[in-house]
């Protein structure tokens, strides 16, 4: 038993020794506000975590040492113990109340994330539809009218919000240094907020496995100031052609393309499902009733046909 005690923290060593040598996580070398909430919420988990386990194994070692075999006559009994409700109460409310405070601070962190940045009340968020297809990005500027293609440019200190749907599989849209992950779906938008407080190159990628081309999906995020990135729209709208439909749907067939950038986007011919949930209920009813209304009459077809002929 000793021994397996003292194999534990041996083995807890070589696996630090050995990830030591791996890079730094992204997400906890964060560039943005709502990756640094993400960060301080995982951070927060690891530590009450860590300390449950340093707890824990502190009890098993005082009961391996306090409880451990000794030598005893042949007929030993040991005495009767009667259960303590004390302990039972103990151990049963410590971890309700642990998971309680994981909760709310997760709920917390999820529900702050989800809206603009505290501190950019006053600006306008950048509106870029990033979109997904078997296996790359598209980004489209609507305020510029340009779009990319496995690359995206923001400025820095404005907040972005970016409206993600997919051409295909779901995927998730993911840049662990600026911001969480969040679903891209077709046939309806969803929203992600973030911004970079740093100018720099950070990785993005798709983080939900979605087939066979899922470790190419990745794009570079370039964060640079309004000015550089005001001069790189003008030089992409001068220099680069436009998108169309046939490129467009050329693009979405082949399936590895590098960077690429256009002067329009495809939003003009192949707009983004932004969803209204008002309206698609009153096209469930719609559809509904005509169900229903279809049926009243193939049943009066029925009823009117001379079933003797």
């Amino acid at each position: 038993m000793k021994k397996k005690v003292l194999i534990m923290p041996a083995v807890m060593a070589f696996m630090t020794m050995i990830l030591s040598g791996c890079q730094p996580l992204m997400v906890f070398d964060t560039k943005g506000p709502n990756a640094k909430t993400l960060s301080d919420t995982i951070i927060f988990s690891i530590i009450v975590m860590a300390f449950i386990l340093l707890v824990v194994y502190v009890l098993f070692i005082f009961m391996l040492s306090k409880y451990r075999a000794s030598k005893q006559p042949a007929g030993y009994e040991p005495p009767h113990e009667e259960g303590s409700t004390k302990l039972e109460i103990t151990w049963t409310v410590i971890p309700i109340i642990i998971v309680t405070v994981l909760s709310i601070v997760t709920v917390f962190t999820t529900s702050k994330v989800e809206h603009q940045q505290t501190g950019y009340d006053n600006k306008k968020p950048l509106v870029i539809y990033a979109s997904s297809s078997n296996w790359k990005w598209h980004f489209s500027y609507p305020e510029q009218n340009i779009e990319t293609v496995n690359y995206v440019n923001i400025p820095t200190d404005r907040p972005i919000e970016f409206r993600l749907y997919s051409f295909g599989p779901i995927t998730s849209f993911w840049i662990p240094q600026l911001a969480g992950q969040k679903y891209a779906m077709s046939d309806m938008v969803n929203k992600l907020h973030l911004a970079a407080d740093v100018e720099g190159s950070y990785m993005g990628r798709n983080s939900n496995f979605s087939g066979e081309g899922f470790a190419q999906m990745e794009f570079e995020t370039q964060a640079m100031s309004q000015d550089k990135f005001d001069k790189w729209v003008k030089d992409v709208k001068a220099n680069e052609p436009k998108l169309t439909e046939a490129k467009f749907n050329k693009l979405l067939k082949t399936p590895f393309v590098g960077r690429e950038s256009f002067s329009s986007t495809h939003l003009s011919f192949r707009p983004a499902p932004e969803m209204d949930m008002s309206k698609h209920g009153e096209s469930h009813k719609n559809d509904s009733h005509n169900m229903d209304h279809m049926g009243d009459m193939k049943g009066m077809d029925m009823k009117g046909m001379d079933m003797s002929k």
